[in-house]
């Protein structure tokens, strides 16, 4: 009778604390927070070397670029229902294992995008990136963008690249069944656009994609059934320009093109792997990398936008820029290598606010609605506010983008810049503005080179004790040109000064293997799952106890 009693109890908190939370998108939400705000399970009590660690790893065929996505409750037909989590290789795979059995270690499915002799495209193909010297990537580059799911039609999102017939580059948008790995109807398509302008790379009067040298980096976004790619380019080999392309997610019809520098140069979209945000009304942000700024007669000309954070709305079968802001700074920027477009976009919750930052270690908060343009004056007074986050200025850039979490004791934005220390800013919801200068710092420097922590937050909506900042960044070598060790750690997000946790504590027990460059860890149901480089899925959660 106790026995039974016992299995009761353990049954009714099981069911309490289970959250079944999704993760459908890059940085789990289209303001592009980084939060998993429902995690009932994981909190700074009991993220510990004792009662934390790493429960299981899964074995893929290459390098993953790609953050993890979690669907609960999938109907596996004769399987049952299975929380299945999503990870995609640069080698043109996409797997869907288990998310939290150890024991199916096999995937559920498994898709190969290679068919009929078709191979990724490899850094080598990139011949003219930096100059002929182009490590940006290690090996292979097949898919790099995070895909997105759509729960409602039980459908995953994904651009593969290939290369056909020896000399053909081809990249195409794929519809699957995640349940199945099953191609919807119509799917795939071959991505293509044109668009009219006169700058580098036109021929009378009109730019065409190329799918050679279009770096589809940022992660997907599917906001009102149409699903959003972004392109930069590799190392700024061009001729190229930023590409913005909306497919009808039902049909996979393109439905709207947008071109950064029509008239112009360069202006990639690539914002460290992050994806468009989104407001409510649909509207996308985008932070545009170095490229023309409007035209040689008016700096201010809507034309050109490299440099600057954009808002689009759609109109029609195209976007429309709505409002945008460029740093006063911008020429320096441009000429120096500091350019904009590395760190994403965050909506802050409950605003109409915008946050981004820039490669010299400096954020920007904009009224999103209003942006500000580009200053009048010597300085960005045009805007609500912009001060450095690293310690060491244009040396110390922000890659990747900051995270947020509104705690019980107010709202905070995180960000941890290259070579620096992890950075908490307290918001003030009475000004609107970050109250400086900083709230707590993390106790140690990511010690070397690029690109700085990769974060995420998770917590129990904002009760004290469960709010974790969770980040992972290279150690021994610099993560932007080369594969490095990597680390996961885990900081109290009440105040980051306190680290909790971390994969190097207990020797080789939780290692993470090589780091994952700008991809940030995905937190959900109580479990940290780790992308790598060395071709395996970490996944990180609360240890079995013994009897």
């Amino acid at each position: 009778m106790k026995r039974l009693l016992f299995t009761l109890i353990l049954m009714a908190v099981g069911h309490a604390v289970r959250a079944d939370v999704a993760v459908l998108t890059q940085h789990n939400d289209l303001a592009r927070s980084g939060a998993n705000s429902n995690e009932r399970i994981l909190n700074t009590r009991n993220v510990n070397t004792s009662q934390f660690g790493l429960l299981f790893s899964r074995a893929v065929d290459d390098q993953i670029y790609t953050q993890p996505l979690i669907v609960p409750n999938v109907d596996l037909g004769a399987r049952g229902r299975r929380t299945l989590v999503f990870v995609t290789t640069v080698n043109d795979s996409i797997y869907a294992f288990d998310a939290e059995n150890p024991a199916v270690s096999a995937p559920y499915w498994q898709v190969s995008f290679l068919e009929g002799g078709a191979v990724p495209p490899t850094a080598a193909d990139m011949t003219d990136a930096c100059g002929g010297d182009y490590s940006d990537f290690s090996g292979n580059i097949g898919i790099i963008g995070t895909p997105v799911i759509d729960p409602l039609t039980h459908t995953l999102y994904v651009v593969a690249r290939t290369k056909e017939k020896g000399t053909n580059f081809v990249q195409r948008l794929h519809a699957l069944d995640a349940r199945t790995g099953a191609e919807r109807p119509g799917s795939p398509v071959i991505i293509a656009a044109t668009y009219p302008g006169h700058g580098h790379g036109s021929a009378q009067g009109v730019l065409t994609f190329d799918g050679k040298r279009g770096n589809q980096r940022p992660a997907l976004a599917l906001v009102r059934g149409v699903v959003y790619i972004g392109w930069s380019s590799h190392c700024d080999w061009g001729p190229y320009h930023g590409w913005l392309m909306g497919y009808d997610a039902r049909t996979l019809g393109q439905v709207a093109v947008y071109n950064t520098t029509p008239d112009g140069a360069n202006g990639g979209i690539w914002m460290s792997g992050q994806a468009p945000a989104a407001d409510e009304e649909g509207n996308l942000y985008i932070a545009v990398g170095n490229g023309t700024v409007g035209t040689d007669a008016n700096r201010r000309d809507p034309v050109n936008r490299g440099e600057s954070l954009l808002k689009l709305a759609r109109a029609g079968n195209s976007l429309r820029l709505v409002s945008w802001f460029t740093p006063r700074n911008w020429e320096y920027l441009e000429n120096t290598d500091n350019d904009f477009g590395n760190s994403g976009a965050l909506l802050i919750p409950g605003t109409t606010l915008a946050f981004s930052g820039n490669k010299e270690g400096k954020v920007f908060l904009v009224d999103r609605d209003h942006m500000g343009g580009l200053s009048e004056s010597d300085t960005d007074t045009n805007i609500v506010q912009s001060f450095q986050v690293s310690s060491a200025g244009s040396s110390f850039g922000l890659y990747g983008a900051p995270v947020w979490w509104d705690a019980a004791d107010g709202s905070y934005a995180y960000v941890w810049c290259k070579q620096d220390r992890l950075r908490q800013y307290k918001f003030d919801g009475r000004t609107g503005k970050f109250l400086l200068p900083e709230f707590a710092l993390g106790p140690l420097p990511d010690p070397v080179g690029m690109p700085g922590g990769m974060l995420s937050i998770s917590a129990n909506g904002s009760a004290a004790g469960t709010g974790i900042l969770w980040a992972t960044h290279p150690v021994k070598c610099d993560g932007n040109h080369g594969v490095c060790p990597g680390i996961l750690r885990a900081y109290d997000a009440q105040n980051v000064s306190r680290e909790i946790w971390n994969s190097d504590q207990t020797g080789g027990r939780d290692a993470t293997g090589s780091f994952a460059k700008f991809v940030a860890p995905t937190v959900a149901n109580g479990k940290v799952y780790v992308a790598t480089f060395s071709k395996l899925l970490n996944v990180y959660g609360l240890r079995p106890v013994g009897p």
